[in-house]
């Protein structure tokens, strides 16, 4: 939905979006916004070749920025995201997001929006960022942003997938490096102009001020219509590719009707400042008619969907995990005893008793934490899907309130879930039984080795069974898996001089792998070292 750039790179509430559309929270603005936006000058000219400036890429090309050159941008973004106080691997709502993604992915991949090389070698990763915002956000190289304010309003999974396969397609279609493209090839003229009414602003006089003042302005307002247009052909482009991968996935249509209609009704009253989307995805009149259209034909007057019990609780976790403060984590701890909670759903309960007992928890009241867990575990008994997300939060409850022996009976040391694996594995090291669970985690990152937070439960493990060596080295590999290559470097090299420690055993076999990985990173410093900065 519309996108518009920002060329005066002010620090604003609505963040323009470099390959689309985030609006980050407040404390992320000085990060991300900055380098979202130096990204749109500087990417073209430092990673484009030069034939790109000279020609015009068709809507359906992705101009002349490489897959490889836009990965690269696209990971140099991820690695400031990384830093980011606001963002967050929370295990659960990462697995429900990423499940949803997966699908997606497929999706496109058969209707063949999905091309082998950058299947290959985009990220396909997706961020969560702890902010109420209601937004998502596509980046280059196959990243995509979501806020879990999103997470927290949507009404179903359906609704999840619609925002997020709009986003897919904007990475599928490759809008990120057309915009960049066409960036490139306004970017000399633009500077021209603001380089002329810097001199004219700096004539003594109030007129030339002025002058200077206007032809800025003039430049500015120019490069934002003509960027501005090209976007909403995007957006068309991204509308229709993303509705008909999200229901290809096999995601209900009536899904986008929903979050259409919510987006919809949220423009209606000019945006009151809750759906920050709608600042970057602005509903033209002629994509409202567009997408009616397309719903028409394929709803068939399908009734609404109703709530899942699932979904409710994952939104409900979602509310707690952006921090909303003190007094709103109480209100919710009472809801839970309110006349509503009587008249409400089978699933409405479920989400409010989720949400009372993460607020109890969070407010270190454990015994009222226990006690509602154990009323969502007896209200969730008949939905496996909940009943599996209540049963994990009984042990995440436990953990928090040192009843880690509790925790451990409660999960499945052998689960290949994540968010299971982890809580496991958080488990064995309170109560000191890591062996369980080494391999377990051992054989994840094998598979899954950009699993930050994975590596680092294998750190803590290999920790509590006193293996030094291979638990810095875990920790070296989180910092590559979130691209801190430096801290990663200095890691590997805390683990050598272990080995080269006098009479410390030695395990020729993990010494040979990190000294070729140490290799490695040392080649990505230096290559890190060599890109220009994006601010």
């Amino acid at each position: 939905m519309d996108t518009k750039v920002d060329h005066t790179f002010r620090e604003s509430r609505s963040c323009p979006p470099m390959g689309h559309h985030s609006h980050m929270p407040r404390t992320t603005l000085n990060s991300c916004c900055r380098t979202f936006l130096a990204a749109l000058l500087v990417a073209a000219q430092l990673l484009m070749p030069p034939l790109a400036r000279a020609q015009l890429p068709g809507m359906g090309d992705g101009g002349e920025m490489t897959v490889s050159a836009e990965r690269q941008l696209g990971d140099r973004i991820g690695r400031e995201l990384y830093r980011d106080n606001a963002y967050i691997d929370d295990p659960v709502l990462q697995e429900y997001v990423g499940a949803i993604f997966q699908k997606l992915l497929v999706a496109a991949r058969t209707r063949g929006e999905l091309s082998p090389e950058m299947e290959d070698r985009f990220a396909w990763r997706v961020v969560l960022m702890r902010d109420r915002d209601i937004n998502a956000f596509a980046l280059p190289g196959g990243y995509m942003g979501i806020n879990l304010g999103l997470i927290a309003v949507v009404g179903s999974r359906d609704e999840l997938a619609t925002v997020m396969g709009h986003e897919l397609s904007h990475i599928t279609q490759r809008h990120i490096a057309r915009m960049l493209d066409k960036q490139s090839r306004q970017t000399p003229w633009m500077l021209a102009g603001m380089i002329l009414g810097a001199i004219a602003a700096s004539r003594s006089g109030r007129s030339g001020g002025d002058l200077g003042s206007a032809m800025i302005m003039g430049t500015q307002a120019y490069a934002m219509n003509s960027q501005l247009s090209f976007s909403r052909d995007m957006e068309r482009e991204a509308d229709r590719v993303g509705f008909g991968v999200m229901t290809q996935a096999g995601f209900a249509p009536q899904g986008a009707a929903a979050m259409f209609e919510k987006l919809q009704y949220a423009s209606r009253l000019n945006d009151n400042g809750s759906y920050p989307y709608l600042r970057s995805h602005p509903l033209t009149t002629e994509r409202i008619s567009d997408m009616q259209g397309r719903f028409q034909f394929r709803l068939d007057a399908a009734p609404p969907m109703p709530l899942a019990m699932d979904h409710a609780m994952i939104a409900a976790r979602a509310r707690v995990l952006t921090r909303p403060g003190v007094d709103v984590l109480r209100l919710w701890v009472d809801a839970a005893s309110s006349g509503e909670f009587a008249r409400s759903s089978p699933a409405q309960q479920a989400g409010t008793l989720y949400a009372a007992a993460l607020s109890a928890k969070d407010l270190r009241d454990f015994k009222a934490a226990r006690a509602l867990a154990e009323r969502l575990t007896a209200r969730t008994a008949e939905d496996p899907s909940a009943a599996k997300l209540a049963r994990w939060l009984n042990a995440e409850i436990e953990l928090a309130g040192g009843g880690a022996a509790k925790a451990f009976t409660l999960l499945d040391v052998k689960s290949k879930e994540r968010p299971e694996m982890l809580l496991a594995a958080d488990a064995a090291v309170v109560t000191r039984q890591p062996a369980p669970m080494v391999p377990v985690l051992r054989d994840w990152v094998a598979t899954h080795p950009r699993d930050a937070t994975a590596w680092r439960a294998l750190a803590n493990l290999y920790g509590a069974q006193n293996d030094t060596l291979r638990a810095v080295r875990a920790d070296a590999e989180a910092n590559v898996a979130i691209l801190d290559y430096p801290a990663a470097r200095d890691r590997f090299k805390a683990a050598q001089e272990l080995v080269r420690k006098p009479g410390a055993p030695i395990d020729h076999y993990e010494a040979s792998i990190i000294d070729t990985r140490a290799r490695d990173v040392e080649a990505l410093v230096k290559r890190q070292a060599e890109e220009p900065p994006l601010r």
